[in-house]
């Protein structure tokens, strides 16, 4: 055991922690929007299936891994599979981690600036139309966008510069239940609308007619962006954790289990206020600062409503936010010998570098297109598409032929409690989760018919 290393201050901590890191954009931004192009109920349906199926094994083996190899996923890859394949695990990771957080950066940018707008009484009553212009007048000026994303990036430095149980782990216990009072409430208040009831409806009614092999890779692309599969985060919280006393399955249930919850209450914000207002789902990436923004500006005191559900977003997306730096920061540490401090300024240097271009593609770059995408879509697409997607299919790989699924079982359930990887678990891990996701991949990427 490396007596130097990091650790949780409780368990309670960790699963807090990575509940944040779980629990975000992916949840409030990136579903609502994937389940309105999508068919609503029968993209949820195939998500909570994912989720069980797939993603609690996966999410499980990964915090495990992040145990045994004490390490983040480049130290640790390097040290548990030599110069095999797999260590291709800790890259995808690496990547995916950092593609994401070059367009997230911006999203909270975004986010920012329509709280600061709700503040300033700037959502006075409009069309759809008028808060869909509005939206890419401010995208399209990629100076302003920065402005405002960079002071989040430097928020989010500061509070990892704490370290892991001041900064990280205090963070979470103040905003994680903060972060579910507001979901909560803001469903409930969705709900009293009249008319809401029509977008229950249309949420958790299955459409079938929708559901195609993009469908199963948008919403297996979503679990792992959601959940946290793939992107370095469990790998690099479980490396925190006491090698012999600390309970993998039991924290990892839970955790897939929060973030699952606050996905579907995410959709019972959004659906039931936009069918209550007679607006459509289906607007993709811009739902929440479009057709949201178009419809705070006929409510009642709509100013009121879009700040408190604008600082909410903003909770959510921080608490992920932190973990993904954190995971990069910590792989420089491991992998470089830097200090925390220096290894956390030059990722974030980094990763503000690599938002410029992404900001400019909604601006002056925006007819530079890569296979029919943006520039923000196709860090979108790959990151969460190919990277996750792929990592995941290389863990559940790693399980079944290198690490071997005893092995694996007997190393997950030191510290368990009544929740243990069973012998049921076998078939799962061996052959329907490297299957599944094999599959999905495939067939959504066009290459089964």
């Amino acid at each position: 055991m490396n007596a130097t290393r990091e650790r949780w201050g409780s368990p309670l901590g960790f699963i807090l922690a990575t509940t944040g890191f779980s629990v975000g954009l992916g949840n409030i931004w990136r579903f609502p929007y994937l389940a309105g192009e999508n068919g609503g109920g029968a993209f949820l349906l195939i998500y909570i299936l994912l989720a069980v199926l797939i993603g609690i094994p996966l999410f499980t083996a990964e915090i495990s891994l992040g145990r045994r190899a004490q390490a983040t996923p480049l130290a640790g890859m390097r040290k548990l599979a030599g110069r095999s394949p797999f260590r291709a695990i800790a890259w995808l990771g690496a990547g995916a981690a950092f593609l994401i957080m070059s367009y997230y950066q911006l999203i909270m940018g975004w986010i920012a600036a329509y709280f600061i707008r709700a503040l300033r009484g700037g959502f006075g009553a409009g069309s759809v139309q008028a808060a869909a212009e509005s939206f890419a007048a401010f995208t399209s000026r990629p100076g302003e966008v920065l402005a405002y994303s960079i002071p989040v990036m430097l928020l989010t430095g500061l509070i990892i510069a704490r370290g892991l149980r001041r900064g990280v782990e205090r963070a979470a216990r103040l905003l994680i239940p903060l972060l579910f009072f507001f979901l909560v409430g803001l469903a409930i208040v969705s709900l009293q609308f009249e008319g809401a009831w029509e977008g229950v409806r249309w949420y958790l009614a299955p459409d079938f007619s929708a559901i195609g092999p993009g469908t199963w890779l948008a919403a297996l692309g979503q679990a792992f962006y959601s959940i946290g599969v793939g992107m370095m985060g469990a790998f690099v919280f479980g490396s925190y954790l006491h090698p012999r006393h600390s309970d993998i399955p039991g924290s990892a249930a839970s955790i897939v289990a929060c973030d699952t919850i606050a996905a579907i209450l995410a959709g019972f914000v959004m659906f039931p206020a936009l069918f209550a207002f007679n607006m459509e789902p289906d607007q993709g990436a811009g739902l929440l600062f479009v057709t949201m923004a178009g419809l705070f500006g006929r409510l009642p005191a709509g100013d009121v409503a879009a700040a408190f559900f604008f600082f909410f977003v903003f909770i959510a997306g921080l608490t992920s936010g932190l973990a993904l730096i954190e995971a990069l920061t910590a792989s420089a540490m491991d992998s470089l010998g830097w200090s925390r401090r220096r290894s956390l300024w030059v990722v974030l240097a980094l990763v503000v570098l690599a938002g410029v271009p992404l900001a400019l593609g909604a601006g002056p770059w925006a007819a530079l297109q890569v296979g029919g995408r943006g520039l923000f879509e196709l860090a979108d697409y790959v990151s969460g598409n190919i990277f996750l997607t792929v990592g995941g299919l290389a863990i559940s790989l790693y399980v079944a032929v290198a690490w071997g699924f005893e092995r694996f079982r007997a190393e997950t359930n030191q510290g368990a409690g009544r929740f243990r990887i069973t012998a049921a678990w076998g078939p799962v891990m061996r052959f329907v989760v490297p299957v599944a996701v094999a599959l999905v991949v495939l067939a959504g990427l066009g290459l089964l018919s």
